[in-house]
């Protein structure tokens, strides 16, 4: 397979408000500008259905496991659009009223859901400089239990986490196991945090692991003042940013080709070199 023929995917970045109306209409509108430029699997970044004022907000709009407008809402536009969707995170109850999951959830071109991985690192943070500051997820999101989530796409092997996760390199060594071939890492990372972290991070885990990386995020202005990075990228696994828009809401494309990946760990079997596991 050349290049002109690989699989295209996208990152989409938005500016999510408190409105999920506005956010949903927001979200297809990018969706189908993404199919519209051949990309056969796009990815929603973290919350993009709900930036509220308070990390409570989200109870407000929590849906049962596999129905609510959320949910139907990425089902219909994957159907509709023949597009594989990771949905960001979408709020879902638990036995905990106080808490919901950040649930990933990853639909199919028939509308199916077909895979689901809740954020397992919550971010409980003080951020010096940041216009939030102090940061308790875990107030209102209880933490993911399951194993670490892999499915087949028409991209290829995914892996999937969300924002905070990615400082934890261990988690990605799972998704490797398990074959994953992208990872991908919806996000709102904070704008401060971001500066400094964010493409850095990203590209160790594409490098360590040998992987393309998707990573749609928020950007701008929230309510109550929050801001977050933007910088959505999509990379590849010499660390080389294969796309990326840094400010304002859009939509990145980029083939991802198997082959040179399939040639990188086999001249480079860097994962076949590792003493601890």
């Amino acid at each position: 397979m050349n290049a002109s023929e690989a699989p295209r995917v996208a990152a989409i970045q938005m500016g999510s408000g408190a409105d999920v109306s506005a956010n949903l209409a927001a979200a297809g509108r990018l969706l189908a500008a993404a199919r519209a430029q051949g990309a056969k699997l796009a990815a929603l970044p973290e919350n993009f259905a709900l930036m509220g004022a308070h990390e409570a907000d989200k109870l407000g709009v929590a849906e049962v496991d596999g129905d609510g407008p959320i949910q139907q809402f990425l089902g219909d536009a994957a159907r509709d659009l023949g597009l594989w969707i990771v949905g960001g995170t979408v709020p879902l109850k638990t036995r905990d009223v106080r808490r919901v999951a950040a649930a990933c959830l990853v639909y199919d071109v028939r509308g199916v859901r077909v895979a689901r991985y809740d954020k397992l690192h919550l971010f409980d943070v003080d951020v010096p400089g940041d216009a939030t500051g102090r940061y308790r997820e875990s107030a209102s999101i209880a933490p993911g239990e399951g194993a670490p989530t892999v499915i087949d796409t028409p991209a290829g092997r995914l892996g999937l986490s969300v924002c905070y996760d990615l400082r934890f390199p261990e988690l990605y060594r799972a998704l490797g196991r398990q074959g994953a071939e992208i990872l991908c890492v919806p996000a709102a990372f904070t704008a401060r945090t971001g500066e400094a972290h964010w493409e850095l991070l990203l590209r160790a885990r594409a490098v360590e692991n040998q992987c393309y990386v998707i990573a749609p995020a928020q950007h701008g202005a929230h309510p109550a003042g929050r801001r977050t990075w933007g910088h959505s990228l999509i990379a590849g696994p010499w660390g080389e940013i294969l796309a990326e828009r840094e400010q304002g809401e859009g939509v990145i494309v980029a083939a991802l080709p198997r082959e040179p990946l399939v040639n990188l760990r086999r001249s480079f079997p860097v994962l076949e070199h590792r003493r601890l596991t």
